[in-house]
């Protein structure tokens, strides 16, 4: 090895500095031997392009000879290759084949005039080789990651095997297609994915899309694919090749979190971040359709004295009763929500304009006493709930979203000091405020 490396050595130093040798015939007698040599040889410039090689290198990088030298940097032909190795450091890396992927080792060598030499090592043990592309499908394997390779223009595509576990399939179970692709790929997702690697195509941009696949069992599993394209020597793109993750977990994940931001993690209720965010869009959508929606605050009465007196386990009970029982009294449209403690909020949407609003805050607020005042049977005992209605609604309580919630809020507080199972409206703050300050003395 050490002289086979001083006569690659020898022969990078002639071709790259010149006729140096005395001897044509000693340089032909090199050049001879590096032409035979099973080893590839590479020159590269300082934008790591291929300005020479010998055979052997071409026949390593699975390529026509003609193909090799050019404004493409060794990158393309070696995709997992991020950066060139210190001098005299061997690495391994993947090359994308036409067969598939397989393992390529290289070490650089000694810089000669500002070029860099490049050595390629041929698979000479078969078992270290298959041993190397066993771990390396294992890697893939428990990283979820797999490698794809597209024909453009037809229907050949390759994946490694870990691929297929990712679309629902067992290795060698199918043979993939860009068909068999573009079918697995749920319905929603299809046309953004086709129109990301048109754009990769057409404009030679980073392909980076996460979708959705459909496996044959129907369950749903989100991918993440990127790519890029692979060119001929006229400069047209020819395939394709990237990478696919499997994603489910972390969009698992991710909703789990998003759900626990909010939603109330007692009764599974909308909490007061996601009830602000439905608000905020509701306003606008009923001016614009011209309707009317009521924003009913709920506060419980005599909630304190069961938990008090009987823990705060059956108060959690009588908590996830009620939240039971609103969902159960209104429309799957409106949303009831938990604020905290014994509050609870309800986002009427979608009523008439053609109604007096005295009538329809009376209708509603029947509707949720009737849900909220028969006894509450459950292991801890038989309960009994009132409640504490405020109705705030607009446009003729109020026409911002912080308006609305203070009128509602303010009328509940007035409602419960008028007795139980009371409701009171939100048109006239300043005298609900009023009422609450002469209360207070």
């Amino acid at each position: 090895m050490t002289l086979l490396l001083a006569a690659i050595l020898l022969i990078a130093l002639s071709l790259a500095c010149g006729a140096l040798w005395r001897s044509r015939r000693q340089a032909a007698t090199f050049k001879a031997l590096l032409k035979l040599s099973p080893n590839g040889l590479l020159l590269l410039d300082r934008q790591q392009r291929i300005v020479w090689h010998n055979p052997a290198a071409a026949r390593l990088l699975g390529q026509p000879r003609q193909h090799l030298p050019g404004h493409l940097p060794l990158a393309h032909w070696l995709p997992s290759l991020r950066s060139l190795p210190a001098p005299m450091e061997r690495i391994e890396l993947v090359l994308a084949a036409e067969d598939g992927p397989r393992q390529q080792d290289l070490t650089r060598l000694p810089d000669i005039n500002g070029q860099t030499v490049i050595l390629l090592h041929p698979e000479t043990d078969l078992q270290s080789s298959t041993e190397a592309m066993e771990r390396f499908k294992r890697s893939q394997y428990f990283a979820q990651i797999g490698t794809w390779d597209w024909h453009i223009g037809t229907d050949q595509l390759y994946w490694s095997e870990a691929i297929y576990g990712m679309f629902g399939y067992k290795p060698g179970e199918i043979t993939p297609s860009y068909s068999l692709f573009c079918n697995s790929v749920h319905p929603d997702d299809r046309e953004h994915v086709l129109e990301g690697e048109l754009r990769c195509i057409e404009t030679g941009e980073n392909h980076d899309e996460e979708y959705r696949v459909i496996w044959p069992d129907g369950s749903v599993h989100w991918v993440r694919e990127t790519g890029n394209v692979v060119k001929n020597e006229q400069g047209e793109p020819v395939r394709m090749m990237g990478i696919v993750r499997d994603i489910t977990n972390e969009k698992r994940s991710a909703n789990e979190l998003r759900k626990l931001a909010h939603r109330d993690p007692l009764t599974g209720l909308p909490n007061r971040l996601m009830l602000e965010q439905q608000l905020g869009a509701a306003i606008p959508r009923a001016r614009t359709q011209d309707q009317r929606l009521a924003l009913v605050f709920i506060d419980l009465n005599r909630f304190k004295s069961i938990n008090d007196q009987y823990g705060h386990a059956t108060g959690d009970s009588v908590l996830m009763e009620v939240a039971k029982r609103l969902r159960s009294a209104v429309r799957n449209s409106d949303m009831v929500a938990r604020l905290g403690g014994d509050e609870f909020v309800v986002l009427f949407e979608g009523l008439p304009r053609s109604n007096a609003v005295e009538a329809e805050a009376q209708r509603i607020s029947e509707q949720l006493f009737t849900a909220l005042t028969p006894p509450m049977q459950l292991q801890e005992g038989e309960f009994h709930i009132g409640a504490s209605l405020g109705v705030a609604v607009f446009p003729d309580h109020a026409v911002t979203m912080d308006k609305l919630i203070h009128a509602a809020d303010l009328a509940m507080y007035t409602a419960k000091r008028s007795g139980n199972n009371q409701y009171r409206l939100g048109d006239d703050l300043h005298t609900q405020a009023q009422l609450l300050q002469s209360t207070k003395h």
